[in-house]
């Protein structure tokens, strides 16, 4: 036969004391502890939150993004006000030069991967954020009507030099119009005859038709919407050349993280909208 316990109550009082006592210890002398306590544990987005990036951020870049990176650098700053992003603008090659021989840079943004290239072992994962076209840019005065009339004698041409971007796309794009479906194996020749000077980037040739120097340079079509007082020829489609632009966080960076988030900005659909807004095409 079961014998049946008696459930004794005891214990289970006892209990139950205790734990008023406790409640009514915490909304007395130590409600300012208890309250701090709360409110961690009811802000669940506060735990893990990513930091904000802090810092100087060193970027050199391609003097054709000025105008794109001054803006996205701004962006940026909104949603990180401890982070200021510096800029060091000049030629692709230029700037890969001054990597190669010790300057001081967190990312490298570029007009070519053939720049990118250069560093060797400094660049990090690149990846192409954006895509630019070439076109002509005209002095008020010039006559000329299309990419045919660059070969008219007594035209004045700038070009960048050979060894920056723009320059070899521009060589690229004459020789792409020589063939002989296109303007003849003698365009090319006729184009440069007319080339007075080779300048150090792509902003310097505009320069020169702006300030009325120069009738012509091929220039990237961002350049000339950036310009003031200049007309514009577009180059046709299958004559132009479209160039990518590459960028890499540098090994030797010093603020690799900032680096790598302005990266991720630039890449992000807002970082494309701003790019959008000053005329670059997206990766392809």
């Amino acid at each position: 036969m079961a014998v049946r316990r008696r459930l004794s109550w005891a214990p289970i009082l006892a209990a139950l004391v205790i734990l008023l006592a406790g409640l009514s210890a915490s909304c007395g002398g130590n409600e300012g502890v208890s309250a701090t306590r709360t409110a961690t544990l009811t802000e669940p987005a506060a735990v893990g939150a990513p930091q904000a990036v802090t810092g100087e951020i060193r970027v050199f870049a391609a003097s054709s993004l000025t105008d794109a990176f001054t803006a996205a650098g701004k962006r940026f700053a909104e949603s990180n006000p401890g982070a200021r992003v510096v800029f060091n603008f000049g030629s692709s090659s230029a700037l890969a030069t001054q990597i190669n021989e010790g300057a001081q840079a967190d990312l490298f943004a570029a007009a070519s991967p053939a720049q990118i290239a250069a560093i060797g072992r400094a660049a990090r994962e690149p990846k192409t954020f954006a895509t630019n076209r070439l076109a002509i840019a005209l002095s008020p005065a010039s006559s000329l009507q299309s990419y045919r009339d660059l070969a008219n004698p007594g035209l004045k041409l700038v070009l960048a030099a050979k060894d920056v971007p723009a320059g070899e796309y521009a060589r690229e794009s004459l020789e792409k119009a020589s063939a002989p479906a296109a303007y003849g194996a003698d365009f090319q020749r006729k184009v440069l005859a007319n080339l007075k000077s080779e300048e150090v980037n792509v902003r310097a040739a505009l320069a020169k038709v702006q300030l009325g120097e120069a009738d012509a340079a091929i220039v990237y079509a961002t350049d000339i919407a950036a310009g003031a007082g200049i007309r514009r020829i577009e180059i046709p489609a299958e004559l132009n050349v479209v160039a990518e632009y590459p960028l890499s966080v540098l090994s030797g960076a010093k603020n690799s993280v900032g680096a790598r988030v302005f990266v991720a900005f630039l890449l992000s659909s807002e970082g494309q909208e701003v790019l959008k807004q000053f005329g670059f095409g997206p990766v392809r």
